[in-house]
């Protein structure tokens, strides 16, 4: 059961003075209202971008990783331990910041390049966007079979290599195209189809400055293949870009070294040859070293030698001319100290020269050097001094064996020194060695298929998001019975909710499946139902004071449920004990005929002509109390009928017979014929539809009426989405279902 409203109480959907929060704050509810309403635009969206995620993941090369790893030791604690000392020769440590850079540096990739021709870039062509994908799903040895019958593109299985490819220096970096033949012949055109050359697999092919040699072809006669010779140092970098090298834990000395790539095979063999390249390097570097420093001490031996022999010949010939003369203990005493002094001066000045070769007289060695120097001449100085005080015969055969015992001594220690460095040329393996080959990943590394389709799916949300943003802000349209009562200042006097059952009743009656029958009477407890009957108590009251008991019903535009409020409302007034007519005013579109099985012939239009009387229009119904007058023929002039005395006297006598006469009328802003027939109501009754209308088209509508001089009594707002609005916070107007169970 349904409890009427209170005649003296405020309307249902009146404004709350004073209390109006909705627009000053953030309105979750209507927020969340809004993602109901358009849920399926957001599925849409959203499933459409997971599909774009999976169609790229399906297109997607994918990318493979393979590392290696690389120890890279102290150059100062490598070696054999009996060279060690000829460690401040053979220079400095290289940080492992530097051997990184040494990595990545063109010395080491531009050999890579040139021995795995990475500058030489041969690959089918394949169909545009999918072709690829395709192709690369293919197993098994055969070619597979081109579809579409496409014989130009690459379907699968399809190889080419090229030994040598060299173009004109102003065609390096364009396409050319390879066009397989039969028996391993192959033509080669440029951009433009223009042929450069011809030739066989596995045998030179040169015309003007274009030479290549094919060593592989497998492909049916048509097939082509794009060649790009790419410029050395793009090369270069296109390799670095995909290289890189980072230390494994901090000061281990130990680098991990990967590169990425489409061709797992290829990406193993080139970080292969990387490693390979500089661990050669490194040892040549070290080799070179030794090679320099004993190149530097070949050229010193035969000065020393001339030097021992000279201070020899001149230690004999001063013994014989003197006869045999003994040192003294303390003169034997000075000439080992200076013997020592000497020895070290002349050692440190051979550290300088060679460090000299290298750096400048700033460098800190260089500066050492100096320091020791400058304290071992104050030393030899002190000695010399000492010297001085001797008899002369003393000090001449002391300098004489003390050049013999110098001379002897370095010549000895750089004889031995170069003989060392000849073994440590000989035995050299430098720094660096390979700890773990390259391996590839089993899987690719990229693109992520998971991390792809959760970007996708967030990026589908946030589309929609904005797309209903988007709609949002440009549809101003009025969803809230609020706000006809607050811009307008008339009542709504009732708000019907959406009816999924009226929906279906009406598709089964246009398709012929349904006849006669309507939603008051059929679906007597559906929601909009009840708001209709709440409706009739307030028509009751408000043609009180109404000069006639008739209603009229219209709206600003079509399509927006006149017709079902006019029929249903008419229902459930008759179901009330009431005599109703209902009277299809709209000689243009009218179709309440149809709702009620009945046919348009016989009607407003005869009447109001002459050919017909009222007993012959007024048609009953199935529904006690309600009766039906159609729109009779079509006319040619609707508006110039309306206006004819005959319907005013129409309507005149059907107030005789029916307590409550409801005229279904056109929309006013389509045609003027609701004017025309508002002045002979008692009240007239605007229909609004949730989300048809901007509120200025309500606005000319209620202004359309009031210059013809017919006032609108209030409104009634058909099809509001209950179950959004009821998310809408700070909302009004509830609508409940009440029925017996």
């Amino acid at each position: 059961m349904t409890a009427e409203p209170n005649p003296a109480a405020p309307a249902v959907n009146a404004p709350h003075p004073g209390f109006d929060d909705s627009d000053d704050e953030i309105n979750l509810g209507e927020i969340l209202a809004t993602l109901l309403e358009n849920k399926w635009l957001i599925v849409a969206v959203t499933t459409f971008a997971i599909f774009l995620g999976a169609a790229f993941l399906y297109v997607a090369t994918p990318i493979y990783r393979a590392d290696a790893l690389l120890q890279v030791e102290d150059s100062k604690s490598s070696g054999l331990t009996a060279l060690k000392e000829l460690q401040p020769l053979l220079g400095e440590s290289v940080s492992v910041a530097a051997q990184m850079e040494i990595l990545k540096s063109r010395m080491i990739l531009g050999r890579v390049v040139n021995q795995l021709k990475l500058d030489i870039i041969a690959q089918p062509k394949y169909f545009p966007v999918f072709g690829e994908a395709i192709a690369r799903r293919h197993a098994g040895e055969d070619i597979a079979a081109p579809l579409f019958g496409l014989t130009d593109y690459a379907w699968g299985g399809e190889r080419v290599r090229l030994e040598s490819l060299q173009v004109p220096r102003n065609r390096i970096g364009e396409p050319l195209t390879l066009v397989a033949g039969e028996n391993g012949a192959y033509r080669v055109y440029d951009a433009d189809d223009v042929m450069l050359l011809e030739g066989m697999l596995d045998q030179p092919a040169e015309a003007g400055e274009y030479r290549m040699f094919v060593s592989e072809l497998v492909a049916r006669p048509g097939t082509r293949f794009t060649l790009v010779k790419v410029a050395e140092q793009d090369a270069i970098n296109a390799l670095r870009d995909n290289f890189n090298v980072k230390e494994r834990a901090k000061q281990s000395g130990v680098l991990e070294a990967t590169l990425e790539g489409a061709d797992a095979a290829l990406i193993a063999r080139v970080l292969d040859d990387i490693l390979n390249s500089y661990v050669r390097q490194n040892v040549e570097f070290r080799s070179a070293e030794a090679e320099n420093t004993l190149k530097f001490l070949e050229t010193q031996l035969p000065v020393l030698k001339a030097q021992v022999d000279a201070a020899e010949a001149a230690f004999n010939n001063y013994r014989q001319s003197r006869g045999s003369v003994d040192l003294t203990l303390e003169t034997k005493g000075v000439l080992d100290s200076v013997v020592t002094f000497e020895k070290e001066i002349i050692s440190l000045q051979q550290q300088r020269e060679e460090l000299r070769q290298r750096y400048t007289p700033e460098h800190p060695r260089i500066q050492a050097i100096d320091a020791q120097l400058a304290r071992l001449n104050a030393k030899r100085s002190q000695s010399e001094r000492a010297v001085a005080t001797l008899p002369a015969t003393q000090q001449q055969i002391l300098r004489l064996q003390r050049d013999v015992e110098v001379s002897n001594k370095l010549y000895t220690e750089l004889l031995n020194s170069a003989q060392q460095l000849r073994v440590s040329k000989a035995g050299t393996v430098g720094d660096a060695r390979i700890i773990d080959s390259a391996v590839v990943s089993s899987k690719p590394v990229a693109p992520k298929g998971v991390m792809i389709l959760a970007v996708a799916l967030l990026a589908g949300l946030l589309a929609s998001l904005v797309l209903i943003w988007i709609i949002r802000s440009l549809r101003v349209r009025v969803e809230d019975p609020d706000k006809i009562e607050k811009t307008l200042g008339l009542p709504v006097y009732a708000t019907v909710p959406h009816s999924p059952a009226e929906v279906a009743l009406a598709r089964d009656i246009k398709h012929g499946k349904r006849r006669g029958e309507l939603l008051a009477i059929d679906f007597p407890d559906d929601s909009a139902v009840e708001s209709l009957r709440g409706l009739r108590t307030t028509i009751h009251f408000a043609l009180l004071d109404a000069a006639k008991g008739s209603l009229l019903i219209t709206g600003p535009s079509p399509g927006i449920g006149k017709s079902f409020v006019s029929k249903n409302l008419g229902a459930v007034l008759a179901q009330s004990g009431k005599k109703v007519a209902i009277i299809d005013a709209d000689l243009r579109r009218g179709h309440v005929h149809r709702e009620f099985d009945m046919k348009r012939e016989i009607g407003v239009s005869e009447f109001v002509s002459g050919s017909a009387k009222l007993s012959d229009i007024v048609k009953p119904t199935k529904v006690e109390g309600l009766a039906v007058v159609t729109t009779g023929q079509r006319p040619p002039n609707p508006s110039e009928l309306l206006m004819h005395p005959n319907f005013a006297e129409l309507l005149e006598q059907l107030g005789g017979l029916f307590d409550i006469l409801i005229v279904d009328a056109p929309p006013i802003l389509a045609v003027s014929d609701a004017a025309i027939i508002g002045r002979h109501t008692g009240a007239t009754l605007m229909v609004a539809r949730a989300g048809k209308h901007p509120i200025r088209e309500i606005e000319q509508a209620v202004k359309r009426l009031a210059q013809a001089g017919v006032p609108v009594k209030g409104f009634v707002f058909n099809d509001m989405d209950v179950v959004r609005q009821k998310y809408r916070y700070g909302y009004h107007g509830y609508v409940y279902q009440y029925t017996y169970k």
